[in-house]
């Protein structure tokens, strides 16, 4: 991956869906310990916070988006009987599947975000924890979301954000790109590797861009919560 440019590599949604499948093929095994080094120890208290915001009940059906190694939806399996989590990764899926569950195991299986492979109104709630940064096309993957979503469903989403303020966005890209590089090196003997967290940022609408594309897919309500001082955000609508 180093071999090819980030830039050009994400230049175009083709390019960008090739990159993040094999990035997150190449990184499946360190994800956890990379979520929790970035974040600061922080990322699973902002699952937390996404799942309590979520309220689900036992009855609901849930959807937990590209699931990683199944963080959200073991947390969500706690409170509803009906959890899926879907991941564009095998890799990822397998190791979600390994995890001690406690009671209310998810199904989880490997799909895409693009085209979800559910009928539509099937689910309560959807949930996706550094997901919606990473599809080639947000805005048809926002629509597939509203689709499988029932009456008065939900929406919620954990992301990296792009500051709106230009001083706060370099010096957070700078300081993701630096520890981002140091730990793809240590790790995988590529700087690139994680930096492509900065990369996508940086074509990212960022947290109120985030909302405005939710009410263009037609969510009735739409809010960001910001977490970290805005660094990262919490979306959350309602269809």
């Amino acid at each position: 991956m180093s071999d090819v440019p980030l830039a050009r590599a994400l230049s175009s949604p083709e390019g960008k869906r090739r990159y993040v499948r094999t990035l997150f093929a190449t990184i499946a095994d360190r994800y956890d310990f990379i979520t929790v080094a970035l974040s600061g120890g922080l990322d699973r208290r902002w699952k937390r916070r996404v799942v309590r915001l979520a309220n689900a009940r036992a009855t609901d059906r849930v959807l937990d988006l590209a699931t990683g190694t199944g963080d959200i939806a073991h947390l969500l399996g706690r409170r509803s009987a009906a959890v899926f989590g879907l991941d564009l990764t095998f890799r990822m899926i397998e190791l979600a599947r390994t995890k001690r569950a406690g009671r209310g195991s998810p199904f989880f299986l490997v799909g895409d975000m693009m085209t979800l492979p559910f009928e539509s109104a099937s689910f309560d709630i959807v949930t996706t924890g550094y997901g919606l940064r990473n599809v080639p096309d947000l805005s048809v993957t926002l629509a597939e979301i509203y689709r499988v979503l029932d009456a008065d469903g939900q929406l919620l989403s954990l992301d990296f954000n792009r500051p709106s303020n230009a001083l706060v966005r370099g010096v957070y890209l700078s300081y993701l790109a630096v520890v981002g590089g140091a730990l793809g090196w240590l790790l995988h003997g590529d700087p690139d590797t994680y930096r492509y967290i900065p990369a996508s940022l940086r074509g990212y609408p960022g947290a109120a861009g985030v909302v405005r594309l939710l009410e263009t897919a037609g969510f009735r309500t739409a809010a960001s919560y910001p977490v970290l001082g805005g660094l990262m955000a919490i979306h959350h609508a309602r269809k």
